[in-house]
């Protein structure tokens, strides 16, 4: 999954500048529904980080059923509270 790729499906534009806020309404109304319906681990991996990026993750117990992908996910959390 590219980031590009992914801005271009969920808001309609590789700018994230150009992001207006009904589209970044919809976009993350949409990938939270393709959030849902993934079974592939990576992409769900990268869908949940998308969405983090953005401050709407779900909760991970209720995104992860697995413990190695929610222990993955708060070391991303973590290396990103570190840059911030």
């Amino acid at each position: 999954m590219q980031l590009d790729d992914q801005l271009l499906r969920y808001f309609g534009t590789r700018e994230l500048g150009a992001i207006t806020p009904p589209a970044l309404a919809a976009g993350i109304e949409h990938m939270k529904v393709d959030l849902g319906l993934e079974t592939d681990r990576g992409r769900r991996f990268a869908l949940w980080a998308l969405l983090f990026m953005f401050g709407s993750a779900p909760d991970l117990d209720a995104t992860f059923e697995d413990e190695a992908d929610r222990e993955a996910a708060r070391n991303f959390m973590d290396l990103s509270d570190a840059q911030d």
